[in-house]
């Protein structure tokens, strides 16, 4: 059974991510306003019915805001740490409330969702991997640098989206005033471009084949400046660089555990019809 990853929207001015398999699914954040959500998982024929539960990275408002009409309408459990939840001030239906601590594996049907802690100035911030069907995908966006928690479950993803927020030279000579460029720019900021190449340089895993470029700033970067430093360092992993005006495409990742049993199945087929041609 193959995994499903679609960024519905990523960005300042909404984040939203869509994992799944043939049965369930889960969203990483919830930006977009339940209404649009809706119109853009029909929009890539992805069935909202099979979302079973919505896990929140950070109360920052382009991560949340959706979060209380969707759970509402659909009934959908919200997974989101206390201190998260009190700092995000927006209400929830108290059985829908769950929590989750890193990094014990939340359980959702086939899927199994770790959560693990990033450097960003949230409450209680949290970056997640999915894992479903011999895949993992990590969701790791809002990150300040990459620690070594997010340097360890990156070198285990299959495919990632991955925060690349913001191009140095553009936000240093930019309008924005002195303390939001060091907010940016620090420990608890974001990721810049030059960050992100180093770490998908260093620390991918030789199983890494889908990178999905994510959560890129308006006004301090461009997909093409993006698209441009990726591309000469692909070496066999396509890279996509999410919009932050439209879904995204549907991609499917073929199930690793059936893949490698069918690649064993048929070195056994041939090495017995090459012991049969001996006799």
């Amino acid at each position: 059974m193959p995994l499903y990853l679609c960024s519905l929207n990523s960005g300042s001015n909404a984040n939203c991510y869509y994992i799944g398999n043939d049965d369930e699914a889960v969203l990483v954040d919830t930006g977009l306003s339940c209404r649009e959500t809706e119109r853009r998982l029909k929009q890539r024929e992805l069935d909202i019915e099979k979302i079973k539960a919505i896990f929140i990275s950070h109360e920052h408002s382009d991560h949340i805001t959706g979060m209380s009409g969707l759970s509402k309408k659909y009934h959908i459990p919200v997974y989101i740490t206390n201190g998260t939840f009190l700092n995000s001030r927006m209400p929830l239906e108290e059985d829908l409330i769950c929590t989750f601590k890193q990094p014990v594996p939340v359980k959702i049907g086939g899927l199994s969702i770790t959560p693990f802690k990033k450097s960003h100035d949230a409450a209680d911030p949290h970056s997640f991997m999915i894992s479903g069907c011999g895949v993992n995908a990590g969701v790791i966006t809002d990150i300040g640098y990459a620690c070594k928690k997010v340097i360890n479950y990156f070198g285990q993803c299959h495919a990632a989206f991955l925060e690349s927020n913001y191009c140095e030279d553009m936000l240093m000579n930019g309008s924005y005033p002195w303390h939001l460029k060091k907010r940016i720019h620090g420990d608890e900021g974001h990721l810049s471009n030059k960050q992100a190449l180093e770490l998908f340089q260093q620390y991918r895993s030789p199983e890494l084949e889908l990178l999905i470029l994510s959560h890129l700033s308006k006004n301090n970067n461009t997909p093409e400046k993006v698209a441009n430093l990726f591309a000469p360092h692909a070496a066999g992993v396509n890279i996509i660089v999410a919009s932050r005006y439209e879904a995204g495409e549907v991609f499917r990742l073929e199930d690793k555990e059936v893949a490698k049993e069918t690649v064993k199945t048929r070195k056994k087929a041939l090495k017995n019809e090459n012991q049969l041609t001996l006799f």
